[in-house]
């Protein structure tokens, strides 16, 4: 039986952060699907194409990987997929009481799927979506946020903004 495994977020822009995720969950599970999760609430700067397009850059090489995007909950995306775990990345303390929060939420729809939160290397911690977007708009170099190839494609997109 194939273990698949979502990990969804926002992605606004995907970071180094988020990358580094992803491999750890690409050496657990057989199949680790990253999800934009499109908000209509939620104001992003990049479309969803465009950061679909920027996590297919950023996870080239990871041959049990693949990025599809929803509007609905979470969890049920998890059922239509066949995934048995909801992969959360957390930089601290800080993180770890929203996740307790959505973990409890997703648990009492699905309770068949496992949230498993990975921790970030120190190096990392530092290192998000905000920060990227903080950057950009100050014109600051994004070295360390996000891999080359998938730098230059954010700062392109930013630019015709």
């Amino acid at each position: 039986m194939e273990r698949v495994a979502i990990f969804p977020g926002s992605f606004d822009p995907f970071t180094e952060g988020h990358l580094d995720v992803v491999r750890s969950a690409a050496r657990i599970f057989d199949r680790v699907v990253v999800a934009v999760m499109v908000s209509e609430t939620k104001q992003a700067l990049f479309d969803f194409e465009e950061r679909l397009s920027f996590i297919r850059t950023a996870c080239e090489g990871l041959s049990n990987v693949s990025v599809t995007s929803s509007k609905g909950y979470t969890v049920d995306l998890a059922r239509s997929l066949g995934a048995c775990a909801m992969i959360r990345g957390i930089r601290g303390e800080s993180d770890l009481g929203y996740e307790f929060v959505v973990s409890d939420f997703n648990r009492a729809r699905a309770p068949e799927i496992l949230t498993m939160l990975i921790p970030c290397p120190p190096e990392l911690k530092d290192v998000s979506s905000t920060e990227v977007r903080r950057r950009l708009a100050e014109g600051l170099p994004l070295d360390g946020m996000m891999p080359e190839a998938e730098a230059a494609l954010v700062i392109e997109s930013y630019k015709r903004k």
